[in-house]
């Protein structure tokens, strides 16, 4: 009789079904997770390339538990951080054990840069004022880079699966921007103060939002020109872009479009391919001229007594308020306690995400704003590069700096020296997504977010992939 498979298949199936019952009756609904459970290892085991598809579809729908149940400790995101986790075991087993990942992305000059800040995280964790704190973070990193980074890379051998990753996510986060605007739409005229909220709880809040949409806008407008799209699917992204815009704009994040305008002043270098001595020479006369003029900069800068509205022309203006609004203020105020911490700390830091709970006594009185805390629940140091000096120390900051600076000049080089026209395209629009991030991480700071680090160490695997499998792909 268990010889017929029909049979095993039906039984199977009604013990599942009486067995989850039971538990709903006593109010027990995890198992109602198993077949989602085996669907994830039979990918895992078979399919693993067809896991990680899944793993960028969820990632910006996933939801922290701490945005649904605020004042918890112990923070993930459901359900895309467990199957990270899992990834990152089969990762490591892959690489310990059958010794078969690829030894040029191993050895690429970007890996070996992300090691180097990997390992300085490790460190740093090991001597950190709050150890488990840090060792969370790190583990969260590793499972980050494992399924985003190296995966991925492995993933991008072909061209066509960059394409698929990228719409995946742009996809998953379309319903996302729909979700935020109907929020949204409850409050009447689209007010600056709602966006703050609106996108709880799928992120924490509309800075983390807008950066997200920020680095995906060059990739949207850029596929625009490719042959391999028809009129039709044309179209259809003109409508992706449109709804990216409209969510933008209604997230009312100024770091957002100081990031665009950034990236489309390096987009214009790069266009009219305006050398880099220009560029330089450009760059040490306007610093000089900011430093000989500074007293003057900054009396205007303290006249300005705009605050961030719902009005577009007056929240843009408020972008240099540095005397009345408190955004403003309280991020100069995070980043003088960052200064002060990296001094007390040269060396080591406090350790990786601890800055929230050491900053308060390096507050000056004179220095707070309506919206300071003493409580360490409201943010962290907002600077992806002041952050890392007061956790990790100078060698922190150095070390993120240098996957910046390789990565860049990776892509860079694509753009520059590679005859296929494609290459080129992806190249560049994979550097200008990433620079939107690299200029909004001097005002915030979200890599310990999957959903940001999917886009940042997608776009670098991307690049390194490129560098990897496709340098010598013959003109088009």
């Amino acid at each position: 009789m268990f010889k017929n498979k029909t049979f095993i298949v039906y039984l199977s199936a009604i013990l599942f079904v009486l067995s989850n019952a039971l538990f709903v009756i006593n109010e027990n609904y995890f198992f109602n997770a198993l077949p989602f459970v085996l669907v994830i290892v039979f990918m895992a085991l078979f399919s693993l390339d067809k896991l990680l598809y899944l793993i960028i579809f969820i990632t910006p729908l996933s939801i922290s538990i701490r945005e649904l149940i605020p004042g918890i400790s112990n923070d993930i995101s459901l359900p895309v951080e467990p199957i990270l986790f899992g990834v990152l075991l089969i990762f490591i087993f892959k690489l310990v054990f059958e010794k078969s990942f690829d030894k040029r992305i191993l050895y690429h000059p970007v890996s070996i840069a992300i090691y180097i800040n990997t390992i300085w995280i490790l460190i740093t964790s090991l001597t950190s004022s709050m150890p488990i704190v840090s060792l969370k973070f790190f583990l969260s990193r590793l499972w980050f880079l494992a399924a985003y980074y190296f995966l991925a890379t492995h993933l991008f051998k072909e061209k066509k699966n960059i394409y698929r990753y990228i719409w995946l996510y742009i996809v998953s986060f379309i319903f996302v921007i729909f979700y935020t605007l109907y929020q949204h739409s409850k409050f009447g005229f689209f007010d600056q103060k709602a966006a703050n909220f609106v996108v709880s709880p799928i992120l924490p809040d509309h800075t983390s939002y807008a950066a997200i949409m920020a680095m995906l806008i060059p990739f949207i407008i850029g596929v625009i020109s490719l042959a391999r799209y028809s009129k039709v699917k044309k179209t259809w992204i003109f409508i992706v872009l449109s709804i990216f815009i409209t969510g933008i704009v209604f997230s009312y994040t100024r770091a957002a479009w100081v990031s665009l305008a950034g990236t489309f002043g390096v987009y214009l270098i790069m266009l009219f391919r305006i050398k880099f001595k220009v560029v330089l020479l450009t760059s040490l006369v306007l610093i000089g001229l900011f430093f000989s003029f500074q007293t003057q900069i900054l009396i205007l800068l303290e006249h300005n007594n705009q605050d961030s509205g719902d009005n577009f022309t007056e929240h843009i203006e408020s972008m240099s308020n540095i005397s009345t609004d408190a955004s403003n203020l309280e991020r100069l105020n995070r980043w003088s306690c960052a200064y002060r911490m990296f001094k007390d700390k040269p060396i080591l830091g406090f350790g990786p995400a601890t800055y929230m709970f050491n900053y308060a006594p390096y507050q000056l009185s004179s220095e707070k704003t309506i919206i300071s805390t003493n409580s360490g629940d409201v943010g962290n140091a907002h600077s992806e590069y002041l952050g890392p000096l007061a956790e990790s120390g100078l060698f922190g900051l150095l070390s993120i700096l240098l996957v910046v600076i390789l990565t860049s000049y990776t892509a860079l080089q694509l753009y520059s020296h590679h005859s296929n026209h494609e290459i080129r395209l992806l190249a560049m629009l994979m550097f200008l997504g990433l620079l939107t991030y690299y200029l909004h991480g001097f005002l915030n700071n979200f890599l310990d977010l999957e959903k940001t680090s999917a886009l940042f160490w997608g776009f670098t695997a991307v690049i390194v992939a490129l560098d990897v499998y496709h340098k010598d792909d013959i003109s088009v």
